[in-house]
């Protein structure tokens, strides 16, 4: 019979210097993952990411990375197009020393264009750096995230069509699921949507919106924590990422729930 883990952690390792340490505070805290963030850039070296891939393999802890935040694949000027895609490939460099399960980033915005060409822009793009990660052998997957402004690419269905179209994987972020729905998860339908992906990478959080969409990250109530966790799949490895501005005491929280819920 096969057990199926569910595995929560922060959005954020912080420092290098601090990383062992770190990692080690999360694993007393029963934590058994983490997502490096380098939404401003990457600021790990090779020879520290295989010393910090160590570390988390010796821990049991699951990596991942957040991407640069500003990455637009649908941009009308090509050479930030191009610029976007180098930050994409150096996480996906990093990322193989630091045995990522994978990288998440914010596909794109629409601007001018329509949902259906900004859709085959990036689609094509995806595709592209596909090809570069095969080519150099690098071994996260390329996961684009669910996005929580309603003038952002990033529906639920506008990234799993990019799972079946470009075999990539997804982060699924339940929080922005929320803001652009104005005020409905869709748990049911959006893990129908992504039955296909054999592991899910979730992030969640409590987080403030309004008719636009999302406005800002906020501290995760029980009964948020209670309503995700009711709501996974029994069926699959799943890593959930919290990216409140208390991340680890809400990852905490939400690891008591789980036991509590699965007693």
């Amino acid at each position: 019979m096969t057990i199926y883990k569910i595995k929560f952690g922060p959005a954020g390792l912080g420092s290098v210097k601090d990383a062992e340490k770190t990692l080690l505070f999360l694993k007393e805290n029963g934590l058994e993952a983490c997502e490096i963030a380098f939404t401003y850039g990457v600021y790990i070296n090779k020879e520290e990411a295989e010393k910090i891939s160590k570390i988390a393999k010796d821990l049991g802890i699951s990596l991942s990375i957040h991407a640069p935040y500003w990455i637009n694949l649908n941009s009308e000027e090509p050479e930030k197009i191009e610029k976007s895609k180098q930050r994409i490939v150096k996480c996906l460099e990093i990322g193989t020393y630091l045995n990522a399960k994978c990288v998440v980033f914010h596909a794109g915005f629409y601007g001018k264009k329509s949902k259906k060409e900004t859709y085959e822009n990036i689609k094509n793009e995806i595709l592209k750096l596909q090809e570069i990660k095969k080519k150099n052998k690098y071994t996260p997957e390329l996961a684009p995230e669910t996005m929580g402004k309603i003038n952002v690419f990033g529906s639920i269905e506008e990234i799993a069509l990019l799972v079946k179209d470009t075999k990539c994987f997804a982060c699924i972020d339940f929080a922005h699921i929320l803001a652009r729905s104005n005020g409905d998860y869709k748990f049911k339908e959006t893990l129908r949507l992504f039955e296909n992906l054999k592991e899910l990478h979730i992030h969640f959080s409590g987080i403030d919106y309004g008719i636009k969409g999302e406005k800002n990250h906020k501290k995760t109530s029980d009964e948020e924590l209670h309503k995700l966790i009711s709501n996974l799949p029994k069926n699959k490895n799943t890593v959930v990422i919290n990216e409140s501005p208390d991340m680890i005491n809400d990852s905490i929280n939400a690891l008591k729930i789980f036991k509590k819920l699965n007693q």
